[in-house]
């Protein structure tokens, strides 16, 4: 890898992506669409609204920060995902759709260094997105009085934390997805499908060895997901990215 040509990618993927609207709009609803839902239904469900009860099935039975929280993961078990999958989708599909694939092979830097670079910018924006949420969501419950910020919340918030970025890693599959497929479209089916197998395996009842569903069902029970249950998410990037390097290595313009 050449050191210099990869901090150029970065720049410039970095550039792109603070200027995306697609990635503004993902922010806003990953961020505070997330938050003002979650502590909405938590209001709503403190308040005694019996149809909100009735939709929020065993956190119905929870109260306080422990009922945000567990609101707030069920939320992100499936919108994060999706809204991490469309961005990533984009920040690969884009160069297809709108045709500057082609200039890519012209650069000096190396095709592998540009897919690594949109990797690098796309995880750390991912992390951006999950602190951000997390301080959200502290303010939230404060604003609702769900009572004094304990240790056990602070673990839970870390929990969440953990999951809103560990489900950035569960949508790197997109990113291979719309590189194959040339567009966004592929890479948007690709998380659909994430996300319907993740829950139809935790309907099965095998979630918690489901790299995929793992992260969710641990932010929910932690007691439920032993550590190397969890650790098998790191499964996804492993496999996946090396093989979107090596997909971008070999990229023709014919096919």
């Amino acid at each position: 890898m050449n050191r210099a040509a990869f901090t150029a990618a970065i720049a410039v993927e970095s550039r792109k992506t603070l200027a995306s609207r697609v990635v503004i709009t993902s922010t806003v609803l990953l961020v505070a669409g997330i938050a003002v839902l979650a502590g909405s239904l938590t209001w709503a469900a403190s308040t005694g609204n019996e149809q909100v009860l009735a939709q929020m099935g065993p956190m119905a039975d929870r109260t306080g920060w422990d009922r945000l929280m567990g609101v707030v993961a069920q939320v992100t078990a499936a919108a994060a995902v999706l809204g991490f999958g469309v961005t990533v989708s984009w920040m690969f599909g884009r160069e297809f759709t709108d045709g500057t694939i082609t200039g890519l092979f012209a650069l000096p830097v190396s095709r592998p260094d540009i897919a690594l670079a949109k990797l690098v910018i796309y995880l750390a924006w991912a992390l951006v997105v999950a602190t951000v949420l997390v301080l959200l969501l502290g303010l939230v419950g404060l604003a609702i009085d769900l009572g004094p910020v304990t240790g056990d919340v602070l673990a839970a918030l870390a929990r969440q934390h953990a999951l809103t970025g560990l489900s950035a890693v569960i949508a790197i599959p997109a990113a291979l997805a719309a590189t194959l497929g040339r567009g966004l479209l592929p890479g948007i089916a690709t998380t659909i499908g994430i996300v319907v197998t993740a829950q139809v395996v935790v309907v099965a009842g095998s979630g918690a060895w489901f790299p995929l569903a793992a992260p969710a069902l641990w932010a929910l029970e932690p007691a439920r997901v032993t550590s190397t249950q969890l650790a098998l998410v790191t499964v996804v990037p492993v496999i996946f990215v090396p093989a979107i390097l090596a997909t971008w290595r070999r990229l023709q313009l014919d096919r």
